[in-house]
């Protein structure tokens, strides 16, 4: 028994390694911003403010326009998410309910986007939006990300799950497609659909290299996009107030992932037996 307690314990350092070096830049951002000039480079690794101070904070909320940069980020991270779910729930349906000529071919084809580096992609998306006449919209932001390979994929996989005669049976009532899909299958993989949803909604809340390229007036900026712009105008040495805007910006999904992250663990299990 003794020897199993070490050996469990040898087993959980590296873990716990691994926890910290993920945790670290949370703490250290949390931590600075709590902080005064004076602490930030004397003590800069010192996890605790001695004593914690809110002048940072109260200097963003009075001297930057938050909510107008959230209600951007949230504009946009809503529409994506939306659509995103939207998409990868009826094309997963339709791998699951219909048989067609060549369809392992086409979903395998799907798959294949996913080795595509999105900066191959960037170029062709930006001329795109710009015939549209889309550029410095959020509809450009938006538009080249409605659909996504990894929404579907994660969708066929916990359809696999739903028993073919359920889907028969409600066939056999005269059930058309969407009637299966709204009154069967939707119901069971409900927790599914709302994990996939808070990480496409997560993503898109994050996403700065495209929002950079489409958005051109200040106004319309996102949150990463502010952050960077206020860090800039500071000439990157105000920390504190930096680090401030970053524990700011990050709380929305962060608080959205603790409450949710049961639904998106099994999300990932299911997707990883039924593969």
């Amino acid at each position: 028994m003794k020897t199993k307690t070490h050996q469990d314990l040898w087993w959980h350092l590296p873990l716990l390694a691994a926890v910290f070096i993920q945790l670290w830049p949370i703490v250290f951002m949390v931590s600075t911003s709590l902080k005064d000039m004076d602490q930030i480079f004397q003590a800069t690794l010192n996890p605790l403010p001695l004593p914690p101070t809110l002048n940072n904070y109260l200097t963003v909320l009075g001297n930057f326009p938050l909510l107008t940069y959230i209600y951007n980020t949230f504009f946009i991270a809503a529409f994506v998410t939306v659509f995103k779910v939207l998409t990868s729930v009826l094309a997963a349906f339709a791998f699951i309910y219909y048989d067609f000529k060549y369809k392992e071919t086409v979903f395998n084809s799907m798959l294949l986007t996913f080795f595509i580096p999105l900066t191959v992609l960037i170029m062709p998306n930006y001329l795109l939006m710009s015939k549209l006449e889309l550029l410095n919209t959020p509809w450009g932001v938006m538009l080249p990300q409605f659909v996504d390979g990894m929404g579907v994929f994660l969708m066929r996989q916990t359809m696999r799950g739903i028993p073919k005669p359920l889907l028969e049976a409600a066939v056999l009532d005269n059930a058309g497609p969407l009637q299966v899909l709204r009154k069967v299958v939707l119901p069971l993989i409900k927790p599914s659909v709302i994990a996939v949803g808070i990480l496409f909604f997560i993503n898109s809340w994050n996403e700065y290299f495209w929002p950079l390229l489409v958005l051109q007036d200040k106004e319309t900026y996102t949150l990463p996009l502010a952050l960077q712009m206020f860090i800039s105008a500071e000439g990157g040495s105000e920390w504190g107030i930096a680090m401030a805007v970053a524990t700011l910006t990050s709380l929305p999904p962060l608080g959205l992932y603790l409450i949710c992250q049961k639904f998106i663990l099994n999300t990932f299990m299911q997707s990883g037996v039924k593969g």
